[in-house]
């Protein structure tokens, strides 16, 4: 049974909460907006499987719960570089660039050329999102889909330019060192030194608080709980 724009959206109005609203709002989601708990979505997701004309549709509507159900049924096989261009020129906070956006290109072929197009635009959510893209790749895939060389040299860009990135491409630097040292086994004590060399990283919270992010003390929990070499099922849930 074809499913249309309208009827998605009247479905994801009708599983929108206030709370959930106020909460994505908090993180930097503007209007329009429904605040549909994610796991909500499941059974409209079931339902339509992939569907990749609906999913360009809806975001393209600028609905953020719209354009994250978009990612859940997008085909990304699909895609084509210049679909990845035009979701990342749309995607105005990181919740989009890093979980929408990031995520559906992880499941693509063309990933890492254009995850290294954006890390190099020197755009803050755009470099976000070719940062975290890594981060889903690399949580997912054999190490031996990577250039250590290049994973190399992109810890040694991490640490020469962190501190003087932008807020959020220092969000996804900050995690790309840490999902270097526990999920990419080959270069595990190079991430981890690198991460010490950083230190704590200082990120704007909001105007007035700032917080401190801590790379290698959080490698050496997941060491300690015998995490490193993990590898995830699904980059999608």
């Amino acid at each position: 049974m074809p499913v249309n724009l309208e009827e998605v959206m009247q479905e994801l109005e009708l599983l929108g909460k206030e709370r959930t609203k106020k909460m994505y709002m908090s993180n930097g989601a503007l209007e329009p907006l429904f605040g549909v708990a994610t796991g909500a979505m499941k059974p409209i997701a079931k339902r339509i499987k992939k569907d990749q004309p609906l999913a360009q549709q809806l975001y393209a509507t600028g609905n953020y719960d719209a354009m994250y159900f978009a990612g859940v049924i997008a085909d990304p096989q699909a895609m084509t570089e210049a679909d990845f261009d035009r979701w990342i020129d749309a995607a105005y906070f990181f919740m989009i660039s890093d979980y929408i956006v990031a995520v559906t290109l992880a499941e693509t072929d063309i990933a890492q050329a254009v995850a290294d197009k954006w890390i190099a635009s020197g755009e803050e959510l755009k470099m976000s999102a070719g940062w975290s893209c890594y981060c889903w790749l690399l949580g997912s895939r054999k190490d031996s889909e990577f250039s250590e060389h290049k994973l190399m040299e992109m810890l040694e860009l991490v640490k020469k330019t962190i501190h003087e990135s932008p807020e959020r491409t220092k969000y996804a630097m900050n995690n790309f060192l840490y999902t270097v040292a526990t999920s990419y086994q080959p270069l595990h004590d190079q991430a981890m030194a690198t991460a010490k060399a950083v230190g704590p990283v200082e990120v704007q919270k909001d105007k007035s608080k700032s917080k401190l992010l801590h790379a290698s003390e959080n490698i050496q929990k997941a060491v300690d709980k015998g995490r490193v070499g993990f590898k995830r099922k699904y980059v999608r849930c």
